[in-house]
């Protein structure tokens, strides 16, 4: 399990968006960076600036991945066929704990890490422990039959908050989801405009 170090907020706060589109985000009250000088005026970034800021955000959305793990995706991005930046969003979106959070099983991606990591996810009906797995395209990804009474999981697929992407078939009832397909980037419902292009530029220097 990878480690988090800050809060899904402070992460909210120090970006100055909401990235998960999130209605309790504090940036919805105060858009603005923490801490006494964060209301002060923004000094203009650098190239290397916005192509760090482009990397923290895009890591932090899928729960603030471990620099180590979210370099290891770039690289093999970078390996495969096709526009990098079009196969890093699909390597995330592989993620098993990314489709936990897209089917609604659970109500933030941090909640999807940890769901996964407790035991309570299958894929193709195997317990699968790891928020980092990989799911190919046709993967049947379900709620374990002891877990599906748990308020999180009840709650999150009633919640009106987010829409299901067409890349991933699911089935609220069942508590089944299957990956469709693996998406572009602009199938991707990012909350805020999320920039993988620049990711790439920061990774390629």
């Amino acid at each position: 399990m990878s480690k988090r170090n800050s809060a899904k907020y402070k992460i909210d706060r120090r970006m100055g968006e909401n990235i998960w589109g999130r209605p309790k985000s504090p940036v919805n009250k105060r858009p603005y960076g923490p801490g006494q000088h964060g209301q002060g005026r923004k000094s203009k970034l650098s190239d290397f600036g916005t192509q760090l800021r482009a990397k923290q955000k895009l890591k932090g959305y899928y729960g603030n991945i471990m620099e180590k793990q979210f370099r290891k995706t770039y690289d093999q991005a970078t390996r495969m066929k096709g526009d990098a930046s079009e196969n890093l969003i699909g390597l995330l979106e592989r993620r098993l704990d990314a489709i936990v959070y897209r089917a609604k099983f659970v109500p933030t991606v941090f909640a999807a890490r940890q769901f996964v990591n407790h035991g309570h996810v299958l894929v193709n009906g195997k317990k699968v422990n790891i928020p980092s797995y990989r799911c190919n395209v046709g993967d049947v990804i379900e709620v374990r039959e002891k877990s599906r009474t748990m308020a999180l999981v009840l709650e999150a697929l009633e919640s009106a908050e987010r829409e299901l992407p067409d890349y991933i078939s699911v089935d609220p009832k069942g508590m089944q989801a299957t990956f469709a397909r693996v998406p572009s980037f602009d199938e991707v419902p990012y909350p805020v405009v999320m920039e993988p292009n620049l990711v790439v530029e920061f990774y390629s220097r």
